[in-house]
């Protein structure tokens, strides 16, 4: 039942030179897909639109409050990693969004908001838990 994944980033020069190229367990091989997944906006990958989740679609967005960019960021990763990562079931995500200050050496300090998204589920081959955590940052302001 120990099946070895590749481990991104992908070395694909590796691959083309039949190299030995680095390997990872399931669960890594699952946290690895989860991140592609919130690192792709939809419609970045050519070959299948529904790829990637909305984070990308809120990045600069200021307006809209905390609780409607969570709902938002929540829904679409339960939609996408539910429909693109078969390997889960039962997948659950929680989003806290936090402004964070980051003071610069100048007098401008910007804040931004950080997006912690928590992804449960099980595992549908060993019937275990999963659990993962992603951290963002977005909407940059600066006062």
């Amino acid at each position: 039942m120990n099946s070895s994944y590749y481990k991104l980033p992908l070395d694909t020069f590796g691959i083309v030179k039949n190299k030995d190229i680095d390997s990872c367990d399931l669960k890594q091989s699952i946290v690895g897909f989860i991140h592609l997944i919130t690192t792709s906006y939809f419609g970045e990958c050519t070959f299948d639109e529904t790829f990637g989740c909305s984070i990308w679609n809120v990045d600069f967005d200021n307006l809209t409050s905390t609780n409607k960019l969570r709902n938002t960021i929540s829904e679409s990763l339960v939609e996408s990693i539910a429909s693109q990562e078969r390997r889960l079931r039962r997948v659950t995500v929680d989003v806290n969004i936090q402004q964070e200050e980051f003071k610069n050496r100048g007098s401008l300090n910007r804040i931004k908001k950080r997006v912690d998204i928590r992804v449960n589920g099980v595992i549908s081959r060993t019937n275990e838990e999963f659990a993962c955590l992603e951290r963002f940052y977005i909407a940059p302001l600066s006062f």
